[in-house]
């Protein structure tokens, strides 16, 4: 009976014993699940809340980009078609006897090109766009300066060794609303009698007509 008694006791607290056990379990279990459906909603919602806030500040900026952008557009297109637009051209018409090694322009003493090459590569395209843009109403000089030297060829070979330095300004004048070519030309006038600095020159073209006829073309 002793023995009965005591399996009875040690069945009875490996009972309560697994009881205790699962409720701590329980008890232990339920807290953080509890604690994270409470916790976790409310910070995904807080993180949406400021994705959304973000887009939507996003969305704003790029409104006002476009905005600004459509200003910027009209004000170009207005101004092109209400001022004035200049169009410079580089014409090369030296015969063999010279070989163009500089070339500089400067509009409004702005530069506008310039390149040096000796080795010849400014005479193999005779005819070349400088500059074409919108410009002021009003006077504007074209200054220009070219390097040449003479090839020099026969009895004449001793004028290889000499540079010849032509430069020029050419004012002319823009009006409103309308649109002008320049060309520079660079020519050698010739006559055996000349020297080689006097043959070498550049006279300029000048060609102005209303913008709205200058694109239509």
């Amino acid at each position: 009976m002793l023995r009965n008694r005591w399996w009875a006791v040690v069945i009875g607290l490996g009972v309560g014993s697994a009881q205790a056990f699962a409720q701590e379990t329980t008890a232990v279990t339920e807290v953080p699940l509890s604690a994270a459906s409470s916790d976790e909603p409310g910070d995904f919602n807080r993180e949406l809340l400021n994705v959304e806030e973000q887009v939507d500040g996003l969305k704003e900026r790029v409104f006002r980009s476009k905005a600004t952008l459509q200003l910027l557009k009209e004000i170009v297109i207005q101004g092109a078609s209400t001022g004035a637009r200049a169009t410079v051209w580089h014409v090369n018409r030296l015969g063999s006897g010279f070989k163009l090694e500089s070339v500089t322009y400067l509009l409004d003493g702005q530069s506008k090109f310039s390149k040096t090459d000796p080795n010849g590569s400014l005479n193999e395209t005779r005819e070349f766009k400088i500059s074409e843009g919108a410009i002021p109403p009003g006077s504007h000089n074209l200054s220009v300066d070219f390097k040449i030297r003479p090839t020099g060829f026969g009895i004449f070979s001793y004028a290889r060794n000499y540079e010849i330095d032509v430069r020029s300004n050419y004012a002319f004048e823009a009006e409103l609303g309308k649109s002008c070519t320049v060309r520079s030309v660079l020519t050698d006038k010739g006559g055996a009698a000349s020297s080689f600095d006097e043959r070498a020159r550049v006279d300029f073209e000048l060609k102005c007509e209303r913008i709205s006829d200058a694109e239509q073309r």
